[in-house]
C-alpha cells in the first residue's frame, strides 16, 4: 500500500481530483430491461363473461367486490390487513429498504468526535518523577472515494432489491385474495352439496318407508326394500365427507386471516349461495398482463439487481482511494486548549490495490455474471408462467360455464324423470328399480351442478389471479420494467 501525504496547498487539488474521479462512470454492465416477445392476443377465446378489452386497473385491484358477496369482501380485506403472509412480506420490505439506505450511507464520509484527558507520573528511578497531564479534543473524518463505481452499483442493486420486495408484497396480496376466495367458494359449495345430500337422504328415507309398507302389504318385494335401504345408506355415507370438507375450508379461512381454527364458524355457519361470476370482465392483451403481474415485476427487478452486482464485483478488482483527516485541540492543561497554538490537524490519502490474488477477484465477477444469467432465465420463466396461467384460466372458465349450462338442463330432466318414474310405479307400469335409478340420478346431477357452480367461480378467481388482480398499481410510484422509479413503499394498502 502506498500512502500520499498532501500538503496544505496540494490538499484541495487532491480532493478536487478525487471528486472528479469519483464521478466517473461505474464499471460493469449498465442494465437494460430484456425485450419480451409476447403474442398479440390470447390463443384461446374468452369464455362467457370475459372479453378482450382494456383492463380496468381499479376494478381488477378489488375484483372480489364484483362477486357481490359482502361477507367474502370483508374476509378478503381482513386477510389483507392481518394475514401472516402479508405481515412477513412487509417485514422483508422493511429489511430491503434498510439495506438500500445502508448501501447509500456507505458512499458518504464518516465523521467522529472524541475528547481525551490523561494524567501520569513517571518513576523517579526510570524517569524525572514529574506529573504530567494531556488534554485533546477534535473531529476525525474518513471517506473512501468511489473511484470505479462499486458503491454506486451496490446502491443500484439495493434499490432494485427494494423494488422486488415491493412487488413481492403485491404478489402476496394477489395470492392471498385468491386463496381466501377459493376456500370461501369451496366452503359454500360444501354447504350446498351437504344440503342436497340431506334433502335426498330425507326423501330416500320416505321412499324406504313407503317401500317397506308396500312389502308388508304384499305389493313390493323384499329386494325392493333392500335396494331402497342401500340407496339411502349410500347417500348417508356422503355426508361425513362433505362435513369434513366444510370444516377444513372454514379452518383454512381462519388461518389465512391470521386467526385460530374455528374462530370464523359463527360467521360462516349460515349457508349462503356460491358467489356468482360477474357478467363482464375485460382481460386485456398479453402485454397488459405482464405489466400487471407483480411476480413478473419482481423477477425483472431481481435481474436488474444481479446485473448491478457484476459492477460491484468488477470494481473490487481496481484500486481504492481513501481520504482521512482530523482537526482538534491539544494541550497540557485545560486552559491551554484555548490558546492559539493548541490547534492540531492532519490529512492523509491512501491508495491500495491488489497485485496478485490467484484470480480470486476475476472469478467473483464470473460468479456474479453466472448468477445474472440464472436470474435472466428465471425472468423468462416468470413471463411464460404468467401467460400460461391466463391461457389455462380462460380454458377453465369457458369449459366450466359450458359444464354448468349442461348440468342445469340435466337437472331439470332428472327431476322430471324421477317424478314420472314415481307415478308409473304407483300405477304399476314400471318396476321399483326405475324409481331408485331416477332418484340416484337426481342426487348425482344436483351434486354435480353445485360442483359446477363452484368450479365456474373458482375458474374466475384463477383468472383474476392470473391477470394480477389484488393490488392497486395506482397507489404505487409509476413503474415499468427497466426503470428505477419505484420507491419500495407499501403501496398505501393495508
Amino acid at each position: 500500500m502506498n500512502k500520499l501525504m498532501p500538503t496544505r496547498k496540494t490538499w484541495p487539488v487532491a480532493l478536487a481530483a478525487a471528486l472528479l474521479i469519483g464521478g466517473c462512470a461505474a464499471v460493469g454492465p449498465d442494465y437494460r430491461a430484456p425485450a419480451v416477445q409476447t403474442p398479440a392476443a390470447w390463443s384461446r377465446q374468452p369464455g362467457a363473461g370475459a372479453a378482450i378489452g382494456t383492463i380496468d386497473a381499479a376494478n381488477l385491484a378489488q375484483w372480489w367486490q364484483q362477486l357481490d358477496d359482502p361477507l367474502l369482501t370483508g374476509l378478503i380485506e381482513e386477510a389483507l390487513a392481518s394475514s401472516p403472509d402479508v405481515r412477513s412480506a412487509r417485514a422483508k420490505l422493511r429489511e430491503a429498504r434498510a439495506r438500500r439506505d445502508l448501501a447509500s450511507a456507505d458512499r458518504l464520509p464518516a465523521v467522529g468526535a472524541s475528547a481525551n484527558a490523561s494524567r501520569a507520573k513517571s518513576s523517579a528511578q526510570a524517569g524525572s518523577g514529574t506529573t504530567s497531564s494531556h488534554y485533546d479534543a477534535g473531529f476525525d473524518a474518513s471517506w473512501e472515494i468511489d473511484l470505479f463505481g462499486g458503491q454506486r452499483r451496490a446502491v443500484e442493486a439495493a434499490q432494485a432489491d427494494l423494488d422486488a420486495g415491493a412487488a413481492d408484497l403485491d404478489a402476496a396480496r394477489v395470492t392471498l385474495a385468491a386463496e381466501v376466495a377459493r376456500n370461501y367458494v369451496e366452503l359454500r359449495s360444501a354447504q350446498q352439496r351437504l344440503a342436497i345430500a340431506r334433502d335426498n337422504l330425507a326423501s330416500q328415507g320416505d321412499t324406504l318407508q313407503i317401500t317397506d309398507w308396500r312389502n308388508q302389504a304384499g305389493l313390493a318385494s323384499t329386494l325392493d326394500v333392500e335396494q331402497a335401504r342401500t340407496t339411502r345408506e349410500q347417500t348417508r355415507a356422503q355426508i361425513p365427507v362433505l362435513e369434513t370438507t366444510l370444516a377444513q375450508s372454514a379452518n383454512r379461512l381462519a388461518i389465512l386471516l391470521g386467526k385460530t381454527p374455528g374462530s370464523l364458524d359463527d360467521r360462516l355457519d349460515a349457508p349462503a349461495a356460491i358467489p356468482a361470476p360477474s357478467k363482464g370482465l375485460a382481460i386485456g392483451i398479453p402485454a397488459d398482463t405482464l405489466r400487471q403481474r407483480p411476480d413478473v415485476l419482481a423477477a425483472e427487478r431481481r435481474l436488474a439487481a444481479q446485473t448491478a452486482r457484476i459492477g460491484v464485483a468488477e470494481a473490487a478488482r481496481w484500486p481504492s482511494l481513501s481520504l482521512s483527516g482530523s482537526i482538534g485541540l491539544e494541550a497540557l492543561t485545560t486552559g491551554g486548549l484555548t490558546a492559539a497554538g493548541a490547534v492540531a490537524r492532519s490529512v492523509a490519502a491512501s491508495i491500495a490495490g491488489t497485485l496478485f490474488d490467484g484470480g480470486r477477484l476475476r472469478q467473483q465477477v464470473e460468479i456474479q455474471d453466472a448468477l445474472r444469467e440464472q436470474t435472466a432465465v428465471a425472468y423468462e420463466q416468470a413471463v411464460l408462467a404468467a401467460l400460461e396461467d391466463v391461457e389455462n384460466a380462460l380454458v377453465s372458465l369457458g369449459n366450466a360455464q359450458r359444464r354448468r349450462d349442461a348440468l342445469e338442463a340435466a337437472s331439470e330432466s332428472a327431476h322430471n324423470a324421477a317424478l314420472l318414474a314415481q307415478h308409473r310405479y304407483a300405477a304399476g307400469l314400471t318396476d321399483f328399480q326405475s324409481v331408485l335409478d331416477t332418484s340416484r340420478t337426481v342426487l348425482n346431477v344436483e351434486d354435480s351442478r353445485a360442483s359446477a357452480q363452484a368450479e365456474q367461480a373458482t375458474a374466475l378467481i384463477q383468472l383474476y389471479k392470473a391477470l394480477g388482480g389484488g393490488w392497486h398499481a395506482a397507489a404505487a410510484t409509476p413503474y415499468s420494467p427497466g426503470t428505477t422509479g419505484r420507491n419500495g413503499s407499501d403501496n398505501g394498502q393495508s
